[in-house]
């Protein structure tokens, strides 16, 4: 019976999955065709067949097709790897856990990559990308903090908590750069976990290079 109860709900998950990618691929293609301000949702609905009560249920917005997991979401997949991580220095490490968690959550690289695409061809579609990292800021700090805490931190807490967001701010900059930089030299093709690499060896040049005075590897905030 209770192989029956998991066959069942799998199947129930496996069609709403693919529902929720049909809707995505419909939309994506509209606004790549149109442009985003010349596609409505209930253009999108007509096209894949859907209400618009369906459309809501997957995503809470027209531009929520196009974006990430919500806050709390978002918090639990970047946790997982930056938490546990104390070799590598606090910003690479936001950054690549950030990188990991958008990579991580795209099942289908070829329609993430063609997301991508029409956010980087819609400047109102971009700047929602924009305040939607923003709105990512509270809860990646808070995580900054948690592994300056397992780190025996002992600083006075308001210079703490102004460095973790210094972290978050410059990880988050360097997560939109390397989106950036991935889309101009491979179009629509979503990027994998190796991009970080070269992002480390730029950030280790730029905090660590020649005439800084400070030794490679050296430039994160929290000395890990």
């Amino acid at each position: 019976m209770e192989s029956g109860a998991e066959s069942t709900g799998g199947l129930r998950a496996r069609k709403r999955a693919a529902a929720r990618s049909e809707i995505e691929k419909t939309a994506i293609t509209l606004v790549l065709e149109r442009g985003y301000d010349n596609v409505t949702v209930e253009m999108i609905c007509t096209a894949c067949m859907v209400s618009q009560r369906t459309f809501f249920n997957y995503f809470r917005s027209k531009e929520g097709v196009f974006l990430g997991p919500p806050p709390a979401e978002m918090r639990e997949a970047v946790a997982r790897e930056f938490l546990p991580d104390h070799g590598t220095p606090a910003v690479l490490s936001l950054a690549a856990a950030v990188v990991s968690a958008l990579v991580a959550g795209q099942p289908d690289p070829e329609l993430a990559g063609r997301r991508m695409k029409a956010v980087m061809a819609s400047p109102e579609l971009f700047s929602r990308q924009n305040e939607w990292m923003a709105d990512h800021e509270i809860q990646f700090a808070d995580l900054v903090m948690e592994r300056y805490t397992a780190a025996g931190r002992r600083e006075p807490e308001p210079d703490l908590v102004a460095e973790a967001r210094m972290v978050v701010g410059l990880a988050l900059g360097v997560v939109r750069v390397v989106l950036q930089q991935n889309h101009a030299e491979h179009d629509d093709v979503w990027p994998d976990t190796g991009i970080m690499e070269r992002a480390g060896v730029l950030l280790d040049r730029i905090f660590g290079g020649p005439g800084t005075g400070r030794a490679p590897g050296s430039y994160s905030a929290s000395g890990s």
